[in-house]
């Protein structure tokens, strides 16, 4: 798995962080390449992520003209790993809300067969430390309805700690994802799960930010409500015409 792993890491004013988290990824024996998408951080986290790369071939930066929104930040990162020959494709957030440790727990589950495997507070195992109520209300409620309205399996559909089989994302129509925020990472599971590709879960422990400011706005928060509406309403149709074809045999 050497050199097939390339990990996308979105930016935006996370100085305090980013040099601790590329120097811990890039410890791992997996020999996992960092690509950082910075969206213009006035903090300076750009130049800092210039310096990394400087002094390292497995670190790579895309800098973007401003705050562009985390979807479109996977999408520019998804687009660098597929024209180089990477086999697995990884996200995760850059304040240490997951930990660079628990990757390879990720990558053995992609090696088993699995096309999307996601790093989950809600299966055995997992859990979330220093998250407030409100905050918790919301992810569950996310979740209950990615499940109840669109047929999500996957439990922690709204966690950024991901790891794609290079297949999945080759066969996706990423310009479709409507979403430009953290609903993207709802819209996609939802579309690799309707593709047929086989995902999984592998417990983690997320940890609430301790450096930095939140990213989450209440915006972002009533566009992922947005988004399981929208995706919801666009099935029906389909959903009446697949039935009424069933009956008539």
């Amino acid at each position: 798995m050497r050199n097939q792993t390339l990990m996308i890491v979105p930016t935006y004013n996370e100085r305090e962080n980013l040099a601790r988290l590329v120097e811990r990824l890039r410890a791992l024996p997996e020999d996992v390449h960092v690509l950082i998408v910075d969206d213009n951080s006035p903090d300076g986290t750009g130049a800092i992520a210039d310096a990394l790369a400087a002094q390292d071939p497995g670190v790579h930066v895309i800098h973007r003209a401003g705050k562009l929104g985390l979807g479109t930040a996977y999408k520019a990162g998804f687009a660098f790993g597929l024209a180089r020959p990477y086999a697995y494709l990884c996200t995760m957030d850059a304040d240490f809300s997951h930990s660079p440790e628990s990757l390879p727990d990720l990558l053995r589950k992609a090696e088993e067969g699995y096309d999307l495997v996601v790093g989950s507070r809600y299966v055995p195992g997992g859990r979330v430390v220093g998250s407030t109520r409100l905050r918790k209300f919301i992810s569950y409620g996310a979740n209950w309805l990615a499940h109840r309205a669109l047929g999500v399996t996957i439990r922690d559909c709204t966690a950024g700690f991901r790891c794609y089989r290079r297949a999945v994302l080759e066969s996706i129509d990423l310009e479709r994802i409507f979403s430009s925020g953290y609903s993207f990472l709802i819209e996609m599971a939802y579309y690799v799960q309707r593709a047929g590709f086989t995902c999984a879960e592998v417990p983690i422990t997320f940890v609430n930010r301790t450096e930095g400011a939140s990213k989450i706005s209440k915006s972002e928060i009533y566009r992922a409500f947005y988004t399981l509406v929208r995706l919801r309403t666009s099935v029906l149709p389909w959903e009446r015409v697949t039935t009424y074809m069933q009956e008539r045999g």
